[in-house]
């Protein structure tokens, strides 16, 4: 039976990682019954190596608080590997940092969003009809200073907010990428908003506004359940 596969690339704030786990963990959480197969996780960051594309049924990659333009020595072969999966055709969705890394690999160009950092609870705008986001705009959790600023050849633009215009594309027919963080519940967000407060005071954001803003967000929620139950396709 194939597994769904989680690369790890990062890790949520401390506190988040001690009660509830990591990347992985709050995939997984989110996915609840939508994949009835096995997980498996490789941290690629510290040199696991993942099983082929064709021996899984899909693949989540995760986000991290590295920058893509930093093009660290584990980010080339995570990026080969990625594409290896879009050629198999095998189902793959890119989360924040694995968004910017799968459009990176087809050749989208990535650098520091001149409009600010986007953190919190924002409502998103579908610009595209797609069967992994609906057709029902929804707020998502953002935490993020780069961005997709020119998406690769034939990636389809799915959802933008305020400050990104790139919230979500589709890069091939089995291949997405949101820029936003379906696996962040509101006592993550809060988290990420409390952690950051120093750095986001000093950028002039109202940090207590942000924090009574944040708010669950299931209908985000649902992209990681869409893309485990065509996962579950492949079992």
């Amino acid at each position: 039976m194939r597994s769904l596969c989680v690369l790890v690339l990062g890790e949520p704030p401390p506190r988040i990682r001690n009660a509830r786990g990591g990347f992985g963990d709050l995939v997984r959480a989110v996915a609840q019954s939508a994949f009835p197969g096995p997980w498996v996780e490789v941290n690629v960051v510290q040199g696991g190596v993942p099983p082929h594309p064709s021996e899984v049924a899909g693949i989540i990659v995760s986000g991290s608080a590295a920058s893509v333009t930093e093009r660290e020595p584990w980010m080339q072969p995570a990026q080969r590997y990625l594409l290896s999966a879009i050629e198999n055709a095998t189902p793959v969705l890119g989360i924040c940092f694995g968004h910017q890394l799968l459009a990176t690999a087809l050749g989208g160009q990535v650098r520091k969003n001149p409009r600010g950092r986007e953190i919190g609870t924002v409502p998103l705008e579908l610009v595209g009809s797609d069967p992994l986001l609906g057709e029902d705009a929804f707020f998502a959790n953002m935490t993020h200073v780069d961005s997709v600023m020119e998406p690769p050849a034939g990636a389809q633009l799915l959802a933008r907010t305020a400050l990104e215009s790139c919230a979500a594309l589709r890069f091939a027919d089995t291949a997405w990428g949101v820029q936003f963080h379906p696996e962040i519940d509101r006592e993550v967000m809060t988290e990420y908003i409390d952690t950051r407060a120093t750095v986001l005071e000093a950028e002039g954001m109202d940090v207590t506004r942000l924090r009574s803003a944040a708010r669950d967000t299931p209908a985000a929620g649902n992209v990681i359940r869409r893309l485990a139950e065509l996962a579950s396709q492949k079992l």
